[in-house]
């Protein structure tokens, strides 16, 4: 049986309003909630945020590399360009988002809930992904190559191209999600899929085993 990701909803106390204004680099806010503004080429590197919301957020080529969210809520996120690579999510929630270009290679997720998104490009490659589930979610290009993935389920989500080279894939369940092409299939090892996803993948096992189709 796969085991399920553990999600656990992120719960706040009484949150401080920000306009955002004082934002910077390397500094951590906590307990604040952000509503409606622009951090259009803003630099955040290394910034911590805990206990936090975002609601109807742009990020536009902010530079968020290193940056940490611990129990935070974001939710109508707009990032033609969203840059996190090196970054860490713990116990985040993002729905009804728009990402053009999500930038997570080499970042740390860990009891992360994606649901009701549009995504172009996903990378995630060379990324550490527990316990996250991507749910009813549309997915350009979703890049898992070189990921360390356990815990995760991605349902009810159609998927343009998926990338799995040289994935290392533990509890991953991929059952009820559409996908258009899958690359580096032997990545798919420790994944578990459904019948309508196998006879998809039919044409591609066969030929990697070596199997002539009559």
């Amino acid at each position: 049986m796969v085991k399920a990701p553990r999600i656990t909803e992120p719960r706040f106390g009484q949150l401080q309003d920000s306009d955002g204004a004082l934002l910077v680099a390397s500094e951590q806010y906590e307990g604040e909630r952000y509503a409606v503004l622009r951090l259009t080429d803003r630099d955040l590197t290394d910034a911590a945020f805990h206990e936090c919301r975002f609601s109807g957020v742009t990020l536009d080529d902010t530079q968020m590399r290193g940056i940490r969210f611990v129990t935070v809520e974001m939710t109508n996120l707009n990032a033609p360009v969203l840059n996190a690579p090196h970054s860490e999510w713990r116990d985040v929630t993002i729905t009804q988002s728009r990402v053009g270009a999500g930038e997570f290679y080499d970042a740390d997720l860990s009891g992360v809930l994606i649901e009701g998104c549009k995504l172009g490009y996903l990378n995630f490659r060379g990324a550490t992904l527990r316990d996250v589930l991507l749910s009813e979610c549309t997915i350009d290009e979703l890049d898992l190559g070189q990921t360390k993935a356990a815990r995760v389920t991605i349902r009810d989500c159609r998927i343009g191209t998926l990338d799995v080279t040289g994935a290392q894939l533990s509890d991953v369940d991929l059952r009820g999600s559409e996908f258009q092409a899958i690359n580096g299939v032997p990545g798919l090892r420790g994944a578990t899929i459904d019948d309508v996803q196998l006879a998809a993948l039919a044409p591609v096992l066969a030929e990697q085993a070596g199997l002539l189709l009559g």
